[in-house]
This record gives structure tokens, C-alpha cells and sequence, in this order.
């Protein structure tokens, strides 16, 4: 996202095409029930997600626009709320165990609302008494991590929004939250500069708290294979942590800028790591770097976007 303009980069040919541009008006070629006919003008976006041929972005005033990357146009609009604290703060594209997209939908306004893709229509809304900064769903669909404004956390049942469990331990709000694919851990992470990893098997308390230097843990991701965890403070350093082995291994990631976003690539061999600047805006990726031995090493720079 750069300049109001959503843009594809191809980390194979290097070549970057703009899929979206929200500088001016945008409305919705297609016709669904409680779509804004009307679109939008000049949209703030705070938040992406992209899965497969889907994207959904979030605005500062709970703008919703929904796009298939396959087709022209813009396919949904919409607005969750007419809140006054209205700011979308995270978007998650998830398949269903009926194998139907959906996305998450986590608001300032103390809302989660849920979205089937193929209707764009609104399935389900949790609301909670501090607003959300993010939510991640488990692997087999059964559990929701929710955290926000709030030193704790909570895990509930996707289907109804009921609590399951409380996470005690953060001092300050939460930011991030993400799944290990092995479905059994996730990670949380906090103003107080601290992430912390959790079992489901046991939710008392935290199984591994890893400090930051400067700031929150504003983003958090695992690889694919559940191998490395990476999480990023809001400026110079992302951590990444060997997964698999205790969290005890760490690269640091030592750079100048704020950090927009981090992510994995779906095939593990590349980290990529976002730079909000006006000048300087870029995207910096790094290489798995493989010694063909038992244990690999982490990441190394590649290219500056």
C-alpha cells in the first residue's frame, strides 16, 4: 500500500502492477444485497488482507471494499459502522470448514463481524466491552484469539463469540496475535514490548515471553511449515525466532524505518518487510539462507523494492 494505491509485487520477475487505487472514487461493479452503491472518495486504508484471488481493505472510517484480483472493478462496498471510533484495525481471509471464504472483520468500535466472500454478507457480529485490534482464527477453525485495548486477551468459539479462556500476563494493550500451523500454539503481541506464546492445551499462563527492544509487537507471523516466527516492532528491528526449537534461537533484523507490515512467503523462502516512509517507502525482502545441514540458518538480505 503506497499513496492510496494497492500494488502487486512479483518477487519472481520484479515487476509491480497496481491492483487498486483509492485516490478518488471508488463503487462497486457488482450488485450485492447492502453493498454502498455510492463507493467511497479518497479512502484511508488501515489494513490489507489478500488470500488467493481475494482482497479486502479496511479504512479509518470502517470502510470495507472488497476486490477479486481476477476479475475488473471493485466488487463490495460497504461500511461497518457509522461510529464515531470507527478505525478497521486488522482483516483475516479464512475458508471455513464448509470450505466457503470468509473474512474477519476487527473494528475500534468493539466489534467483530464475520463476512461470507461469495455473498458479501455479514454472518456473524461479536461485540466486547474494549475495541479490537486483532483477531486470528486457528487452523481447524475452532478457536479465536481476540485482543485489543485491553491487558487481556481472549480465546473464544468462532461460532457464537462466547469466552473460552482469558489470557492474563501482558501489562499493556495488544496489537498482534497469530497461529503456529500445528493448531496447538499461538503468539500475542503487546504494548509492553513483549510477544507471548501460548499452549491451548494449558492457558493459565504464557509458555515463552519474548522481549522486544524499543516498542509493541505490532505484527506477528509464522511460516508456513511452522518453523520460524517473526515479529516486528513499530520501528528498526524485527525478531525472528527459530519456532520449532524453543523460540531460544533469534536473528535479529537490525534496519532505519518505520515497519508497515511483515510477512512470509507462502513457500517459506522469503521474508518480506514493509517501510512506511514518504521518501523512503519501500519493501525489503530477505532470503532463507540453507546450509544443507540439520539445522538451517534464517534470513539473509536479498533486495531493496
Amino acid at each position: 500500500m503506497s499513496h492510496f494505491s494497492v500494488i502487486h509485487w512479483s518477487s519472481l520477475t520484479h515487476n509491480k502492477t497496481e491492483v487498486l487505487n483509492v485516490s478518488g472514487h471508488v463503487a462497486p461493479t457488482e450488485k450485492h444485497p447492502g453493498s454502498l452503491l455510492e463507493g467511497f472518495t479518497q479512502t484511508q486504508v488501515s489494513t490489507l488482507a489478500v488470500k488467493d484471488n481475494l482482497l479486502v481493505a479496511g479504512g479509518f472510517q470502517g470502510e470495507l471494499i472488497c476486490k477479486n484480483l481476477r476479475r475488473p472493478g471493485v466488487s463490495f462496498c460497504t461500511r461497518t459502522t457509522y461510529d464515531d471510533n470507527a478505525i478497521t484495525n486488522a482483516l483475516e481471509i479464512y475458508a471455513a470448514p464448509s470450505g466457503a471464504i470468509h473474512f474477519t472483520a476487527s473494528n475500534n468500535d468493539c466489534g467483530v463481524r464475520d463476512f461470507d466472500m461469495e455473498t458479501f454478507q455479514l454472518t456473524k457480529h461479536f461485540q466486547y466491552p474494549w475495541p479490537v485490534n486483532h483477531t486470528s482464527l486457528s487452523p481447524g477453525s475452532n478457536l479465536l484469539v481476540i485482543v485489543g485495548d485491553n491487558p487481556d486477551g481472549l480465546v473464544v468459539d468462532p461460532r457464537d463469540g462466547k469466552t473460552v479462556a482469558t489470557l492474563h500476563g501482558h501489562l499493556d494493550f495488544s496489537f498482534a496475535s497469530a497461529w503456529n500451523p500445528d493448531g496447538m500454539t499461538f503468539a500475542t503481541g503487546n504494548q509492553d514490548k513483549t510477544c507471548r506464546v501460548w499452549d491451548v492445551r494449558n492457558l493459565s499462563k504464557s509458555v515463552v515471553v519474548l522481549k522486544g527492544n524499543l516498542g509493541a509487537i505490532r505484527s506477528i507471523r509464522y511460516t508456513s511449515d511452522g518453523r520460524f516466527m517473526a515479529t516486528a516492532e513499530p520501528a528498526d528491528f524485527v525478531h525472528v525466532y527459530d519456532a520449532k526449537n524453543g523460540y531460544e534461537a533469534e536473528q535479529e533484523i537490525d534496519f532505519f524505518g518505520e515497519i508497515s507490515g511483515i510477512s512470509f512467503s507462502p513457500d517459506t523462502e522469503s521474508l518480506f518487510v514493509g517501510i512506511w516512509d514518504r521518501t523512503y517507502g519501500s519493501l525489503l525482502e530477505y532470503g532463507r539462507r540453507r546450509n544443507y545441514s540439520y539445522l538451517d540458518s534464517v534470513y539473509n538480505h536479498v533486495s531493496l523494492v
